[in-house]
């Protein structure tokens, strides 16, 4: 994982498309960078930054609803049900 996949990332999320980003394979400092690009990029298309572990994180776009449920999957490695 690296940085460069910030730009695949910004493309699903902003076609709309919740985004789990795992950056445990990353080095801090590009973990970092992508944090800050994702804040920025749910917060001018009025979504959210969920952070779920230490290194994993939900990007939800405006239309989607998280709930604590879903957070506690995530969180247990599962996958965010879009039904």
């Amino acid at each position: 994982r690296s940085y460069n996949e910030a730009r695949t990332i910004g493309e699903h999320y902003r076609d709309g498309t919740p985004v789990i980003m795992n950056l445990t394979d990353m080095d801090d400092a590009d973990a970092k960078r992508l944090v800050d690009f994702a804040a920025g990029l749910a917060f001018a298309l009025r979504g959210s930054i969920d952070k779920v572990t230490n290194k994993v994180f939900l990007l939800s776009p405006p239309n989607i609803d998280v709930t604590a449920e879903d957070r506690r999957r995530l969180a247990e490695g599962g996958f965010l049900s879009q039904g």
